[in-house]
């Protein structure tokens, strides 16, 4: 007997969020190189017990590419939006435009933990860390996922954090999975979600991809339609005033200022799905370019970008900002309600609702 799919990415649904032609995956991972690993963290149900259970939580982490990324760094730029949440790292990416480790997310609580295993990875990978070459700084983003979990319980443990890493592949899941497990937006059920486009200069084709942790404010809008004000029975219960970690990668040869401005287009595709980007919500956004590696050793670059024109930079403007939209409604449309801590529910987007909508503002 064939299982019947629940959860639909948008573009299953018949709903085209741009113009822009996607990847081959519509994922992060079509960026060459890239990869995803996810572990999930579900146990128990029924009443809080701090420090034991429900558990809902988990770890996703995103390898720049398939190398060493301490002996082989890539540019990078952050983007604040709204800063009332955590991405370690942040600050030296900023000064010296340089990302030089796996990006890790996880819930507000777990975030020591979780850098603290990806010290030990690195210094796996590198054991010269912090003796013969430069100490580490992780990059770990969070968001917080109380609502459902046992966020006290700090669950996610090193273990995990070595065990989606050793799972990383192109093959990227989606919704309630690692670091959204027990997230929610705009409303509903949320989490992971991913997307890419493509484009064409003189280098070639390139491709721009986004993977976001979902939890933040808001009323659902998809495609420019105003879903979650039309839905029956849309009231919510849940605690508001999250967040959301946005993850760019581009195989296009951009230097760390211009990965800032593409990572700064993230707000408005924040708006476009109906973010208020609240007061104690954390809206971050990284970027990062596979086109150059630069070597730990030297500071030389390993493999020579070319000039990016102001034609092409609009291009992957509109790109983020598109692939963005698209990742976070993949997120919702891939996630299923879930129940959590104390009998906490968080709702699952209703499909049939929503596409009744959109037929009738001609969006199918």
């Amino acid at each position: 007997m064939t299982a019947i799919k629940l959860q639909h990415r948008i573009r299953e649904l018949g709903i085209s969020i741009g113009k822009m032609e996607s990847g081959e995956r519509n994922s992060i991972t079509d960026v060459l190189g890239v990869s995803v690993g996810h572990v999930t963290l579900i146990r128990g149900e029924g009443r809080l017990t701090p420090g034991h259970g429900p558990i809902r939580t988990g770890v996703t982490v995103i390898l720049p590419h398939e190398k060493n990324v301490y002996q082989e760094k890539v540019r990078a730029g952050v983007h604040v939006h709204n800063g009332a949440g955590e991405l370690t790292g942040a600050l030296q990416v900023m000064e010296w435009g340089l990302l030089e480790t796996p990006i890790a997310l996880t819930n507000t609580l777990n975030v020591g933990l979780v850098h603290d295993a990806v010290v030990d990875y690195m210094i796996e990978q590198n054991p010269d860390i912090g003796d013969q070459a430069d100490v580490v700084l992780p990059m770990v983003g969070e968001c917080d996922d109380s609502y459902l979990n046992d966020i006290q319980g700090r669950h996610v443990k090193g273990e995990h954090v070595f065990e989606a890493i050793k799972k990383a592949s192109e093959d990227v899941a989606e919704g309630s999975v690692g670091a959204g497990t027990g997230m929610s937006a705009l409303g509903f059920k949320a989490g992971i979600g991913t997307a890419s486009r493509r484009t064409s200069s003189l280098a070639g084709e390139l491709a721009l991809g986004v993977l976001v942790l979902a939890n933040f404010d808001g009323d659902l809008c998809v495609d420019g339609v105003p879903v979650r004000r039309k839905l029956q029975a849309t009231k919510d219960s849940q605690k508001t005033n999250r967040s959301i970690i946005t993850v760019i990668a581009t195989d296009a040869p951009v230097d760390s200022s211009q990965l800032h401005r593409i990572a700064a287009r993230v707000p408005l595709a924040l708006g476009r799905v109906g973010s208020r980007s609240s007061n104690s919500s954390g809206d971050i956004s990284i970027a990062f370019s596979t086109a150059e590696r630069i070597s730990a050793s030297s500071g030389q670059v390993l493999i020579p970008a070319q000039t990016v024109t102001s034609q092409l930079l609009n291009e992957l403007f509109e790109a983020a900002i598109e692939a963005t939209e698209e990742a976070i409604l993949n997120s919702i449309f891939m996630s299923e309600t879930m129940k959590g801590r104390d009998d906490h529910v968080s709702q699952g987007v209703p499909v049939d609702e929503v596409l009744e909508i959109m037929r009738k503002h001609g969006r199918l």
